[in-house]
């Protein structure tokens, strides 16, 4: 495959890895995390460990760091001058997905749901901490999501 064919094989994987991060996010911010707030605490923090840890799975996980590596693979591609059209829009989509989508999720999603994995779901600690864990947690979901749908529509003018 040559080198233009490549590049373009992965600004397609970008847009696309971007794409479905973005849509898993947006579901979470727009109903999941609502619904899991709608119910008992216990009940929600249960179900909340219970994604935290089905969503570790090679298909999530493909896609997830997968971009990330696509991201990596373009700015390299970007560095040794193979393209020069729409560099920046490319250049900041990667920046978008490795800080935004990747970085936060390392800084501050993940930190949050190992908290959470922590505390028993029915005692005085997790009602509490389930409060915080809501608002923190979707916040940086919500960040999480609009980095990916931004550097995905990025990849796409690139």
């Amino acid at each position: 495959m040559s080198g233009v064919n490549s590049f373009l094989l992965l600004k397609l994987l970008a847009v696309l890895g971007c794409g479905l991060m973005a849509g898993v996010f947006f579901a979470f911010s727009n109903f999941v995390m609502k619904a899991l707030e709608r119910i008992e605490p216990s009940q929600g923090i249960t179900a909340m460990q219970s994604i935290n840890i089905t969503v570790i799975n090679p298909l999530f996980m493909t896609v997830f760091l997968g971009t990330g590596a696509v991201c990596v693979f373009i700015l390299v591609f970007l560095l040794l001058g193979w393209h020069r059209t729409s560099t920046i829009y490319l250049l900041i989509g990667c920046l978008l997905y490795l800080v935004g989508t990747l970085g936060v999720t390392i800084v501050f999603n993940v930190p949050l749901n190992e908290a959470l994995a922590l505390v028993q779901p029915d005692s005085t600690d997790g009602v509490k901490l389930w409060a915080n864990y809501l608002k923190d947690w979707t916040f940086w979901n919500h960040i999480r999501a609009a980095a990916a749908l931004a550097a995905s529509a990025l990849f796409t003018l690139g």
